[in-house]
């Protein structure tokens, strides 16, 4: 069944939709809390406390197409609010390095190079390209200004641009994507 529909029914008390939904985007959720926290528990912390505050707060959804839009923001505040409680130093030797050679072809795994990302960049790459959100319900996830997106998301192709080594007149080798 479509988001919005499903959004509409939790909405209206349907607990029912409500797990639909969170089954739907459920991966979605995980890779983008795993992308800003990085901590498995920390993740899980996120998620848990992602859908007890949707659950708690879809009554006030006004616009059902916009749920994802709505969930997305809840999760990124919530990972915001435990990247600001724990510590989130990661070791340069605990960097994963770029794929191996395969067959004389360097075979680049794209979303580890998002990974490698600044946060800003990686989140509006994710929320962009991945998630499929238009540029105004990234700025609106965000709280950020269309053009600072468009900016993000410049500098974030640059900066892949320059990490991958297989980019030939505008072309990505996805490899396992």
């Amino acid at each position: 069944m479509e988001i919005a529909v499903l959004a509409a029914k939790a909405a209206k008390g349907d607990s029912d939709a409500f797990v639909q939904l969170v089954q739907q985007l459920e991966g979605s959720l995980y890779y983008m809390a795993r992308s800003l926290l990085g901590k498995e528990e920390d993740v899980a912390d996120a998620l848990q406390e992602t859908i007890l505050k949707a659950f708690k707060s879809i009554c006030t959804l006004r616009e059902p197409k916009f749920f994802k839009t709505w969930l997305f923001r809840i999760l990124i505040n919530e990972c915001n609010n435990i990247g600001s409680k724990r510590s989130r130093t990661i070791a340069y030797a605990e960097i994963p390095t770029t794929a191996a050679s395969m067959g004389g072809y360097e075979m680049v795994d794209l979303r580890e190079s998002v990974e490698r990302l600044e946060e800003p960049q990686r989140t509006v790459v994710i929320l962009h390209y991945f998630e499929d959100l238009p540029l105004r319900q990234v700025a609106e996830v965000l709280s950020i200004s269309e053009s600072a997106v468009k900016m993000r998301l410049s500098r974030a192709r640059q900066a892949l641009k320059h990490s991958l080594p297989n980019i030939q007149e505008g072309k990505i080798n996805y490899g396992s994507i």
